[in-house]
């Protein structure tokens, strides 16, 4: 087993039902790991969490997550920094922070934010983890004494994935050698990082006094549940000491009174709706409307149109959407559902129509692009299709999602070079420079490239190549180290 770098141990942790053991860990100073490092680090275990199973996958949750942490990261010190949100579908309250500016939440921590303040000073802390550059020092001083205990944890953990009851007694005595050892280490960093993050999210415009009542929270439930306390808690240590230093800080800044976002309360509404079987979700929001027990109509009138189509009830489903439309809901999400009713109702005509009308009202949506785009494939505009990405790919150079759009278009057209070559630039831009690399030597296989586009594939080749082998190259260093 590889057993660079640690925090891809620490990463296996957190996608693991024992993940919340770990706490983030660190200091201001980077020491001898360097940004290059950590981008490196961070993009590997980015190539395992997006085969992982947990991965979600959602376009619409993850742009509204990225859209919240550009905003909060817009307002820190360090706003240069390049971060990537991304969700995990998991039901546990958890959140944590990787190298290289990646950040990860649970879906179940999403659900239990009471306000869009809760989830930002959440984010916030995550990004405070980061700038200050916590987990790059957490690794480079506790490599040596640690990295023992934390090999023999995620052998436990890779057992467990595949037999649970085996591993438990593993996973035990693999804990007992560092946890306590991370958890005193890690305590004056989730105090700097709650300082940094409420700087931040007030910064953004939100409520600093939901940082402090979130966690409240979180500590409330915990004492009523000792054996079965939230992830979150786990993972980043929590003391009433930091609660007061919390609520102390807050007091010292303006009090707002910040309104959550439209698209705040979609996104929950969303996740409520998937997270049940659809009849249970359409009971459910029936029930909210009908008692008006909703601190949001338009949501909760969302969520019973999405869990009706959800249900295959695509004649109530429109019809709900139809009220929605009538109480002025206005968001591109709202528009993307009502054009996937129309098609998953089979009125492909009517589909692409409110796909055309969305695509003027919001053309930089890309969620919306991704469902235009699988419309047209569906409606055999395939030629349609594949412009549609590519134009958008001039735009959105780094974004995976296009690429493998594009190459089902050009599989349908049945242009194998194009469709090898759009897979290999999917797998690279997921950090799967493996993949990419045979996509890219299949494609020069093929016959239907021309001379100028085997030239593009085969320097990109190189260029990957060279990437992997330097890749693999510092993680052996770094292994020895």
């Amino acid at each position: 087993m590889k057993l660079h770098p640690i925090i891809l141990i620490l990463c296996l942790v957190s996608l693991s039902a024992v993940a919340s053991e770990l706490p983030d860990l660190g200091d201001v100073s980077q020491s001898s790991f360097s940004a290059s490092d950590e981008a490196r680090v961070g993009s590997e275990i980015m190539r395992d969490i997006y085969a992982d199973p947990q991965y979600y996958d959602d376009a619409e949750l993850t742009d509204y997550l990225n859209n919240l942490g550009a905003r909060l990261v817009a307002a820190s010190s360090e706003s240069q920094n390049n971060f990537q949100f991304f969700v995990l579908k998991d039901n546990t309250l958890n959140a944590f922070a990787l190298p290289g500016g990646y950040i990860g939440v649970h879906t179940g921590l999403i659900e239990a934010a009471q306000s869009e303040s809760e989830l930002a000073g959440v984010l916030g802390h995550e990004i405070a983890h980061v700038t200050q550059h916590h987990l790059a020092h957490m690794i480079e001083n506790q490599k040596k004494s640690v990295l023992p205990s934390l090999a023999a944890l995620a052998v436990a953990i890779l057992a467990a994935r595949s037999n649970p009851q085996v591993a438990g007694g593993a996973i035990a005595t693999a804990q007992a050698v560092s946890i306590q050892q991370q958890l005193n280490f890690s305590r004056d960093n989730e105090r700097e990082a709650d300082r940094i993050g409420m700087q931040i999210m007030s910064s953004a415009g939100f409520d600093p006094n939901a940082m402090a009542s979130f966690f409240q929270r979180l500590q409330k439930y915990s004492r009523l549940y000792d054996n079965n306390a939230p992830a979150y808690l786990r993972t980043h240590p929590l003391t009433s000491e930091r609660i007061a230093d919390m609520e102390n800080r807050a007091a010292n800044l303006p009090h707002k009174q910040v309104v959550d976002s439209l698209e705040f309360n979609l996104m929950r509404a969303k996740l409520r709706v998937l997270n049940q079987s659809p009849a249970a979700a359409v009971t459910e929001f029936t029930d909210i409307i009908h008692d008006q027990r909703y601190a949001n109509l338009a949501s909760a009138q969302y969520g019973l149109t999405l869990a009706l189509m959800q249900a295959r009830q695509y004649d109530a489903a429109e019809a709900a959407y139809k009220k929605l439309i009538q109480i002025g809901a206005k968001d591109p999400v709202i528009d993307g559902l009502g054009a996937k009713i129309r098609q998953n109702a089979g009125d492909i005509a009517g589909a692409l129509q409110r796909y055309r009308e969305a695509r003027n009202r919001y053309p930089n949506y890309r969620p919306l692009m991704y469902s235009y785009d699988d419309a047209l494939l569906e409606a055999g505009q395939i030629a349609a299709a594949v412009k549609l990405v590519t134009d958008l790919i001039t735009l959105y150079p780094d974004d995976y999602h296009l690429y493998q759009l594009q190459a089902r278009g050009y599989t349908k057209q049945g242009k194998d070079f194009l469709r090898h070559y759009a897979q290999a630039e999917a797998y690279a831009h997921q950090g799967n420079l493996t993949a990419a690399i045979e996509q890219l030597q299949l494609a020069l296989k093929t016959h239907d490239g021309d001379f100028y586009q085997m030239s593009i594939a085969e320097a990109r080749l190189k260029q990957l190549k060279l990437q992997n082998k330097a890749d693999k190259q510092a993680s052996e260093s770094a292994r020895l180290s």
